[in-house]
């Protein structure tokens, strides 16, 4: 069987990396790993791949642009140009992006077997685009693959075949425990002198809140006025930023500790050893809950509305009071006690890939 992956970002290999490992262990299975962007990707630091354990890409689609209706066009047709070219068994599709739809509808239009991961997930706010992509990709997937009871129920009320959705679990954490013992402790933390346990990471990516700089001065004050508070020492807010964010950020207030982003493995140290997260990220968030370390949302929803159910997350929308009440909370100790969703032990891929051969 031959099964091309499709990433479009960098979060995506992180997704897909689980699984290369599993197909590379079961046998009459071969796979490519197709890339949307260019080899030149500044998101792809050199020792992303190595911290994975996975090769490369073997095809970069090389499309650099950032309207999400040229980055569709772009993709569908270079990657219509590789399946001709490249045929397919099975093409896997990650998330939500423009490029894993452009891909997911050229699959389709060739006849080829669709199967997207992490399906099922929704805001139920349409007029985000992202929203409009999960409901092209999984309308047109044969094979769904969901994290939970919550996703898989989404599709089947929204007229999925019951023979089509998998709730496979929560491939992220297959990551999580793959790494767990590969952690590396940044350097950074001997020089700002940040001990385990004693500091909050703080990382920020949503467009919405980069957008609206005066209501995030508010909330960064926020961040900064309550870890003021503790009378004993303030405690250090660590912000590893990149892109727009770290110049936005950046401009704002100086209260945080910004560092440049940090490879996978090492973030992972930063973020695992935490006293707690603030985050606009449903991946931190799904890693802080692994981890048992308490999550700070800042946003109204979750696509993963276990890590709040039975996780460590908190969601505080783009609230600075509502922020304020939730850093006392964990500052002063009174966080809610968590427990680990069902199928967050580590097999995801393993599972993936029997249906696959099934």
């Amino acid at each position: 069987m031959n099964v091309c992956i499709v990433a479009g970002a960098r979060p995506n290999f992180i997704k897909v990396a689980p699984l290369i490992r599993a197909i590379q262990g079961a046998d009459d299975m071969d796979y490519q790993l197709i890339y949307a962007g260019t080899e030149k990707d500044p998101t792809l630091e050199g020792s992303l791949f190595d911290d994975l354990q996975i090769a490369r890409p073997d095809v970069f689609l090389g499309v650099d642009s950032t309207s999400l209706n040229e980055i569709t066009g772009q993709v569908m047709g270079a990657f219509d140009r590789y399946l001709e070219e490249h045929p397919a068994d099975v093409v896997v599709v990650v998330d939500d992006l423009a490029s894993t739809m452009a891909a997911a509808i050229v699959t389709k239009k060739r006849g080829i077997v669709l199967a997207h991961l992490v399906a099922g997930t929704r805001s139920f706010d349409i007029k985000m685009p992202k929203e409009v992509n999960r409901l092209v990709i999984d309308g047109l997937s044969d094979l769904l693959f969901t994290a939970g009871v919550s996703n898989s129920s989404i599709t089947n009320r929204e007229g999925a075949e019951q023979s089509k959705v998998y709730r496979v679990g929560n491939i992220l954490i297959d990551n999580l425990r793959f790494n767990h013992s590969r952690w590396q402790r940044p350097g950074i933390m001997d020089e700002l002198k940040l001990e385990e346990g004693k500091y909050i990471v703080f990382t920020l990516n949503r467009k919405a809140l980069l957008e609206d700089q005066e209501n995030l001065k508010k909330m960064i004050q926020a961040i900064a006025e309550i870890c003021g508070e503790k009378q004993e020492a303030s405690i250090p807010i660590v912000a590893p930023l990149r892109g727009k964010a770290l110049d936005v950020v950046s401009t704002l207030i100086s209260h945080l500790k910004i560092v440049p982003s940090l490879p996978y493995l090492e973030f992972g140290y930063l973020t695992a050893h935490a006293l707690g997260v603030i985050t606009d990220s449903g991946n931190v968030a799904e890693e802080a809950t692994f981890n048992g370390v308490p999550c700070i949302t800042l946003n109204s929803y979750t696509e993963h509305i276990e890590t709040v159910k039975q996780g460590t997350n908190v969601l505080v929308g783009e609230d600075a009071e509502q922020l304020k009440k939730a850093m006392r909370d964990l500052l002063g100790g009174n966080w809610k006690k968590c427990s680990l969703p069902d199928r967050w032990d580590g097999r995801t891929a393993e599972r993936i890939v029997h249906i696959l051969l099934s």
